[in-house]
């Protein structure tokens, strides 16, 4: 097994990764356990971000590095939460947390007819810090924001993320399900169709 660095200490995510990346032979290792801080996010754009929590892992890991930026971006809010997604809540003052996320999106949205969404889902891979090619991939999710929270599994605002052809929330789906169709499931599938090309961990294409 190749180890790899997951920028991100999110439980959701290792667990979605790490099942995602292991039939291609590689341990995914969250940046925690190897004592690693996470980066800032300073940026505007969900691949500068990743980027720079990519390049940020590999360096004091010295190992590769995976990183992904996501989030939810609704229409009627013009793309908002976007990059903020996971501190949306902070930007009000309040505290860190899927629930306080959750609330200040439904209480934004309030009145609002349009509640059409999306899941974004960039992912970075870089073989070492100083990479000049970073392995790129994205992948997008639609759905519809609704205000009554539904279903048990997943993290985020997937208890609010409904799929309308399915009628259920990304909360609702078994983890089998939800790693066929996300966001991140079809950004990794176009990652991973590139990792099996023999010798591009090497760098060598």
């Amino acid at each position: 097994m190749q180890r790899l660095v997951l920028a991100s200490n999110n439980p959701g995510k290792l667990g979605e990764f790490g099942t995602l990346l292991a039939p291609l032979g590689f341990e995914v290792i969250p940046q925690g356990q190897l004592g690693i801080a996470e980066a800032e996010e300073p940026f505007a754009t969900f691949v500068e971000n990743a980027l720079t929590k990519a390049r940020h892992a590999s360096r004091l890991a010295g190992l590769p590095a995976l990183a992904d930026d996501s989030g939810i971006c609704v229409d009627a809010l013009d793309g908002a939460p976007g990059v903020y997604s996971a501190r949306y809540a902070q930007l009000v003052g309040k505290p860190k947390s899927d629930a306080a996320n959750n609330a200040h999106l439904i209480s934004q949205l309030a009145g609002k007819l349009n509640r059409h969404a999306h899941y974004y889902c960039v992912l970075v891979l870089v073989r070492h810090a100083d990479d000049p090619r970073p392995l790129i991939a994205e992948g997008v999710w639609a759905g519809e924001v609704v205000d009554a929270p539904r279903g048990n599994a997943g993290f985020g605002y997937d208890p609010h993320f409904l799929l309308p052809h399915l009628g259920k929330t990304a909360a609702e789906l078994s983890a089998d399900e939800k790693n066929a169709v996300s966001h991140r499931a079809l950004a990794l599938k176009a990652l991973t169709e590139r990792l099996r090309t023999p010798g591009f961990m090497n760098g060598c294409l």
